[in-house]
């Protein structure tokens, strides 16, 4: 038997129920992990919610690291005994021990932790295809990052930093001001007290920024838009304040003629091949130390609805963790 989070209706924290499951054998292109971190994500919170469907009854969560136990028929993809990490769907990944697709493993570097590849995963591929493939950034470029204080935004300073490229981050307090400019946010701006699309014109001399990488969604999004120089590229990747309402494509043209692009870590990593390089050009900047992973909460999995209501606050800097035992 394996303890696991499951929900059979969607709403708050409560939902989340800590059962025990039965885990059989795994089938033809399965592999049994059992997990020695999970991450946690703003995208469990959508689906317990859900603003993201799901069949129900189910589980929840979308990254996490272990060792393989078993593997079923005709699974090449890593062996028993693997150290092995992940970021994509099927839910699940609030559990001991799991049944998952064999394709979506990767085998971890020995020099990354378990608990460092829970936290980074989902956040660092996501960082990885938004500054390296959803826009082709070069040294001197200058992009404006939400929630820069959070596990996504303070992996994007360091990674941005490496790049050479100017990342100017919005954040709720000035502690988490100085957190990012720390992790190598060239600017930090305290959307409490100052209206951040007239601080980018500000910081940028009135020229604005090439790309905004927005997960705030229904808040930031016109604001965000007219931070953008004409022809820059809107990345909304999430929705942490709700969806983004409907809008004319006349707001892009008379703005300068913009682009709008919603991407999903799912469709960067949609071939093995894509897997492994995205996962590998993390594990390198990681394993050089040029990107740290900040593991600011670690809770135990029974713990798993006050981490959720910490998520939700925005209390949370950095990446967190679930502990299953």
């Amino acid at each position: 038997m394996s303890k696991a989070i499951r929900m059979s209706r969607t709403g708050g924290p409560e939902v989340m129920e800590l059962v025990d499951v039965e885990v059989g054998p795994p089938g033809p292109g399965e592999a049994t992990v059992r997990h020695e971190a999970i991450g946690i994500n703003f995208i469990d919170v959508y689906f317990r919610t859900g603003l993201y469907a799901q069949p129900l009854p189910n589980g929840l969560g979308q990254e996490g690291a272990g060792v393989v136990e078993a593997v079923g028929e005709g699974v090449t993809e890593v062996k028993v005994g693997d150290r092995v990490a992940y970021a994509a769907r099927p839910n699940g990944a609030y559990a001991e021990v799991r049944n998952m697709p064999a394709s979506i493993l990767v085998v971890l570097p020995e020099k990354i932790a378990f608990d460092t590849a829970a936290a980074m995963m989902l956040q660092g591929m996501t960082v990885q295809y938004l500054l390296h493939q959803t826009a082709q950034l070069k040294a001197g470029d200058t992009v404006l990052f939400h929630a820069a204080a959070g596990g996504v935004g303070l992996i994007a300073c360091q990674w941005a930093r490496v790049m050479g490229v100017n990342l100017i981050g919005t954040v709720g307090s000035d502690e988490k001001a100085a957190l990012a400019i720390e992790n190598g946010a060239a600017h930090a701006i305290n959307y409490k007290r100052d209206n951040f699309t007239e601080k980018v014109k500000e910081i940028t001399g009135g020229k604005g920024v090439s790309v905004v990488y927005d997960s705030i969604g229904k808040d930031t999004f016109i604001g965000s838009l007219n931070c953008l120089a004409p022809r820059g590229l809107m990345v909304s990747f999430g929705n942490a304040s709700g969806p983004v309402a409907p809008f004319a494509p006349s707001e892009l043209q008379t703005r300068g003629s913009l682009y709008v692009t919603r991407p999903t870590l799912p469709h960067y990593t949609a071939t093995r091949e894509d897997l492994e390089a995205t996962a590998k050009s993390l594990f390198g900047v990681v394993a050089s130390g040029e990107v740290k992973i900040a593991i600011n909460q670690r809770y135990n999995l029974a713990d798993v609805g006050q981490a959720h209501i910490d998520l939700e606050s925005r209390n949370t800097t950095g990446s967190s963790i679930l502990l299953p035992h």
